[in-house]
């Protein structure tokens, strides 16, 4: 059932947060736990709607899973190649990031899976998955366009395969990897620009040996060897950078706010946002800098800032893509033009994300030119601190949870309150948002 919210404008943000763990990681850690032997012990696991159906998932492919009362999560597997046929549908809700390294995980495994998800899933293109798992010889059936529901039979006899990506992807990218698991022989990926590595770094963890390797052209080159015994481990999930960035925008518009926000993951191929929003004029510190397993971590602090536009090169979206709506908020309280560029990849996630942005910034008051692939806002604001954001659009989140956020965070620093037609497919990412922004000021009501 869908549920409308409205931010009605914030007087100021302060206190100190912890975001929820690292959604793309938590994927990770619960399939590479099935995959392994013995018990994984994850920590921090983001329990959102999307993880939630990756470990139910897993539990119907054979896996244990289960979920202790001090939070940690106890993953039993059943080593690389041990999935059993699940007796039912593989519904992956709004997930495309577990619906795709799924079907790589189950592509060297001579199974049957059909697999389906909601209506915005459902939308969303296979092909770009199913090309190279049909190398390795999967077998796959579905609607036009590879569109689920779909079915899948992995290879019975898994050839390894060296497939160079035709986009910057690492949902691609990791769904190779995986099906590479299972795969005798070394499974290569060359990538045309570094994405998150999470995958590499993970597969590491667990005991399979990844060589990663930067060519004479720039292109990235990442080899798996196949057929390893991973071993359970224990995981712990940093805060997600992709949903602390949605507070950190929200402090930077709000006059006289100051937040803190602890633990967050900073893995470099990740914090493209940190990085624009530096040369937009933010106010923002990391300290506390450390590791959890494997991957940076550190505190941020961010107080309220004068932003001046900047373009962002269409190189550095591999590091923010998912982080581009809410750069489109900052950007509408900014002083000038931002120019976002390389944004194709955004016309095929959640929802077309890029005309959802374009769309609900008009309504909200805030000029801006959209293209095939970029995004041009016109900043409200002057250097000497004039210029207002009208607000008051009704926007339609197109169950997409990042756009949902993105325009509530819009509204905080609006003259009038902006609504959401239906903020419930923010609870997949971000479960509490709108409670831990009413906790630092904000005033979100209908939640």
């Amino acid at each position: 059932m869908s549920r409308s919210i409205t931010e009605c404008g914030t007087h100021r943000l302060h206190g100190e947060v912890v975001v929820p763990g690292d959604k793309s990681i938590s994927h990770r850690a619960l399939m590479l736990g099935a995959m392994a032997l013995g018990e994984t012990r994850i920590e921090g696991l983001l329990e959102g709607e999307d993880v939630l159906r990756t470990a139910a998932a897993l539990s119907a492919l054979g896996a244990r899973i289960t979920r202790r009362d001090d939070g940690v999560w106890r993953v039993y597997g059943v080593g690389v190649g041990g999935f059993t046929e699940p007796g039912d549908v593989l519904d992956m809700g709004n997930s495309g990031t577990a619906c795709r390294l799924l079907m790589g995980a189950l592509a060297s495994c001579d199974l049957h899976a059909v697999f389906t998800g909601d209506a915005s899933l459902r939308g969303r293109p296979m092909g770009r998955v199913t090309t190279p798992l049909t190398m390795i010889g999967a077998r796959f059936m579905s609607r036009d366009g590879t569109r689920l529901p779909l079915a899948q039979h992995g290879a019975r006899d898994p050839l390894a395969i060296t497939y160079r990506l035709p986009m910057a992807s690492a949902q691609v990218k990791s769904a190779i990897l995986l099906a590479g698991l299972n795969t005798p022989g070394v499974t290569q990926v060359v990538e045309p620009r570094p994405t998150r590595d999470h995958s590499e770094l993970m597969l590491r963890h667990f005991g399979a040996e990844v060589t990663v390797r930067d060519d004479a052209l720039g292109l990235r080159e990442i080899a798996l060897t196949g057929q390893p015994e991973l071993e359970g481990c224990v995981i712990g999930v940093a805060g997600d950078i992709s949903s602390a960035a949605f507070v950190i925008v929200a402090a930077l518009i709000v006059p006289g706010s100051h937040v803190i926000v602890r633990g967050v993951g900073l893995n470099p191929l990740r914090t493209g946002i940190v990085e624009t929003l530096f040369e937009m004029g933010a106010d923002i510190e990391v300290t506390n800098r450390r590791d959890v397993a494997g991957e940076p971590v550190g505190d941020i602090s961010v107080r309220s800032s004068m932003l001046k536009g900047v373009t962002v090169p269409a190189e550095r979206a591999p590091a923010m893509i998912d982080e581009y709506p809410i750069l489109a908020v900052a950007a509408a309280f900014a002083a000038g033009d931002t120019l976002m560029e390389g944004l194709g990849e955004l016309r095929v996630k959640e929802s077309d994300r890029l005309s959802a942005m374009a769309e609900g910034l008009k309504a909200c008051g805030v000029a801006c030119d959209e293209g095939a692939e970029t995004l041009c806002v016109h900043g409200a604001a002057v250097l000497s601190g004039g210029g207002r954001v009208a607000g008051g659009g009704n926007i339609e989140a197109r169950l997409d949870h990042r756009i949902a956020m993105a325009f509530l965070v819009l509204g905080m620093a609006c003259d009038d309150p902006v609504r959401i037609d239906d903020g419930t497919p923010i609870e997949t990412s971000f479960p509490g948002f709108c409670a831990l922004m009413n906790s630092l000021g904000a005033d979100i009501v209908g939640a």
